[in-house]
């Protein structure tokens, strides 16, 4: 049954999704913003560099968001969409998890991502507290502290972040816990002023709230106060492909251009779902350029319309 016919369906109402609402209710479109509530960044206790909310809790940039979309007109509906088909008149129905079913005109998918931690011990439970992914959002909370890397699938990423960490600390450890470093690697690093250690990683040791050090299969140890791990990262893309959007054979990534827009007419992308280096600040960027591109895409129809109506 549907409730309600709107210009927008916002999917995701994270950093991308609130920035796009934002752009678009200013313009006076009709927007809904619907959200599953499993914002990527929930287990942080602050986000990093954004410009004026630099330190904010990421709740309280959510809820500061999602105020100022509906203070002009935007709506909210908490939710999972488990569903979208396209019908003849081209408009998008959106099922919802309860069955309920809003159409629009045009869709914006900002789902995000989830980062798939590695199986060791202690992770999880101290991610975005005391484990991290991201120096440019951490690295400045835990300089001049013994800050572990702990390597994984991401090889490169892993090795990225030992040497930008190097900048914020002197006691930097790289534990390759199965990556294999060439000699001009090991070089490179080492003389870079970072500590490698050659072996696989059990667990990581301390109170839960604590984090001591990181204990290696051999039963040795490597203390530490903070540590970064690359974790996978797997977009939720599943609506955008179930629409049919063409993905990147190398990246596996759904294609968008620079403004969002996917290979299906009437659907945009913004946000991790399609770039997972982006920042809150980037992914907020892409939500508003996207918004502005749908609502471009959305008076073009008006005015094809309008004069389809009124003959010459």
């Amino acid at each position: 049954m549907n409730e309600k016919h709107h210009d927008v369906i916002v999917i995701g109402a994270g950093a991308a999704g609130l920035s796009a609402g934002l752009v678009l209710t200013r313009a006076q479109a009709d927007v809904v913003l619907v959200d599953a509530g499993q914002p990527r960044n929930a287990p942080a206790e602050h986000m990093h560099g954004f410009v004026s909310r630099d330190g904010i809790p990421p709740q309280d940039f959510l809820a500061a968001g999602r105020a100022e979309v509906a203070s002009y007109g935007g709506q909210f509906v908490a939710a999972a969409v488990v569903a979208i088909e396209r019908s003849a008149d081209t408009s998008f129905h959106v099922t919802f998890a309860d069955g309920t079913v809003q159409t629009s005109r045009a869709l914006l998918v900002a789902t995000g991502l989830v980062d798939e931690l590695p199986d060791i011990a202690g992770v999880a439970e101290r991610w975005g507290t005391l484990v991290h992914h991201c120096p440019y959002c951490h690295g400045y909370e835990v300089r001049q502290q013994r800050i572990a890397v702990i390597g994984g699938h991401q090889r490169e990423m892993s090795l990225k972040q030992a040497a930008l960490l190097r900048r914020y600390s002197d006691r930097v450890t790289l534990m390759t816990n199965g990556i294999e470093l060439n000699p001009v690697e090991l070089h490179r690093l080492t003389a870079f002023g970072v500590a490698v250690v050659d072996g696989i990683v059990s667990q990581l040791l301390g109170a839960p709230d604590a984090l001591n050090a990181v204990e290696l299969s051999d039963g040795s140890a490597v203390e530490c106060d903070a540590a970064f791990i690359a974790p996978r990262q797997a977009p939720r893309d599943a609506l955008l492909r179930s629409l049919g959007c063409e993905t990147d054979p190398d990246t596996g990534l759904v294609v968008v251009d620079g403004f969002g827009q996917t290979s299906v007419p009437g659907v945009w992308a913004a946000g991790n779902v399609v770039t997972p280096t982006a920042q809150v600040i980037t992914a907020a960027g892409a939500g508003s350029a996207t918004a502005i591109a749908i609502n471009g895409w959305l008076l073009q129809q008006d005015l094809d319309a309008a004069s389809a109506a009124l003959p010459q």
